[in-house]
Formats: structure tokens, sequence, C-alpha cells
């Protein structure tokens, strides 16, 4: 963060050709400039004065820094001397302390920490149901493979029970078993008239069966007409 916005102000930060460092941590991009060989003081008027740098110098990233981190830096930057600022230039252990003293840095920092813990207990946690977590899914797997096989063969056998009984009291069926047992009747019937005509029955034994099957025979026939007439309708 303090790079981007530092690199605005290479200008006011150039140490003099004969103080410059030999070796400097900085990019070459803020240690080396065409500028005025002198370092402009924090307070100078000109363009390049920490927080009025024109728009197409100030670099693409800091489009990342807010103005209120722009101005909290300004602010801590605005009193230091020259000497100071240089220092910043080429002693990195400087440039860390003041990058990490700004609030911005210290709220990202217990951000990442804050979440960094979370994660470590999260996976601690995972860790502890670890044996737990095999424990079911060895349960699971004999589940599957007894109780659930029998389950399902229990099941199959009642779908196809259910699926006979659903065939064998559908209307249709209904219809044709009470057909037969019409013509089951009037076979009856017919064989009962045969012995009384061969004299193999008494004719009040006759009537009494007769009638009986006749009688029977009619309800089924009437039953058989009205369901026939119910399922065309």
């Amino acid at each position: 963060m303090f790079k981007n916005f530092w690199g605005s102000q290479e200008q006011q930060a150039q140490p003099r050709p004969q103080e410059m460092p030999t070796e400097s941590w900085y990019p070459p991009s803020v240690v080396s400039s065409p500028s005025s060989s002198r370092p402009t003081t924090p307070g100078a008027s000109s363009s390049s004065s920490f927080g009025f740098s024109r728009p197409n110098d100030r670099p693409s990233s800091l489009s990342n820094v807010s103005p209120a981190e722009a101005a909290g830096i300004i602010a801590m930057l605005k009193d230091k001397s020259v000497d100071e600022l240089r220092n910043l230039l080429s002693d990195k252990d400087a440039y860390q302390n003041l990058l990490y003293s700004l609030e911005p840095i210290k709220t990202q920092i217990r951000v990442r920490d804050e979440l960094r813990n979370e994660t470590l207990q999260l996976a601690r946690e995972n860790l502890e149901k670890e044996p737990r977590i095999m424990e079911l899914r060895n349960q699971c797997r004999i589940i599957r493979t007894t109780e659930l096989a029998t389950a399902q063969e229990k099941l199959h056998d009642l779908e196809r029970n259910k699926g006979e009984t659903l065939k064998y009291y559908s209307p249709s069926s209904l219809l044709h078993r009470l057909q037969d047992a019409m013509n089951q009747t009037d076979e009856e019937s017919e064989a009962l008239h045969r012995q009384l005509l061969d004299r193999e029955i008494d004719l009040p034994t006759f009537v009494q069966k007769y009638k009986k099957l006749r009688n029977t025979y009619h309800k089924r026939a009437l039953t058989y007409l009205a369901a026939k007439t119910s399922a065309s309708g």
C-alpha cells in the first residue's frame, strides 16, 4: 500500500546523485528519476507534493487505496524530515516498521490471523470427528450389504404381490370372473335338468335346486350388466 502511494512522490524523496545509496532495496522506478536533483520538502507547493499529484502520474494500483487510507498515510509522512524519507527508500527494515504501523495493515493482519485461527479450529474439529465418521461409514457399508439387501428383496416381493392383487381386483378381471361364474351356474342348471329327464332326481328336489341355481344366475347376470354399463359409461 505504501509503495503504491509513494510511487507518485519520486521527486520529493530523490537523493542527490552524490548521496544516493549504492544498493537500494526499493524499486528502480522510485530511487531513480529524471526530475530535479534536489529533494523537495513535503510541504512544497509543486504538482508532485504529497496528495496533489496528477491522476496520470499515479500508479494504476493506487485505485485500490481508499481516500481515507491515503489521508492517513499523508498524515503520517508529512511531518517526517527529508533524511527520514530518504532512509525509508534505502532501509528495508525502516520501511517495514512504518508499513506495519499503518492502521489498515494492522486491520488486515488481524483479520488474516482470525481467519487462520478459525480455519485451524475447523480443521482440528474435523480431525477429531474422523474416527466417528469412519465408524459410521463402516456401519453404512454393513447395512448396505446385509440389512439393505434383505429389505430390498422383501420390498420386491411386496411390490409383486401388490401388482398381482391389483390385477386380480381390477374391473376387467372382476367382470371376467363374474361372467365365468354365470356360465358355471348355467351349466349346473342344465346338468340338473338332464338328471330330471333321466329320472336320476325326483321333481321336488329338482325344483328346489333348480330354483336356487337360476336365482343365483340371474343375480350374477344383473350384476354383470350393471358393472359393464358403469365401466363403459
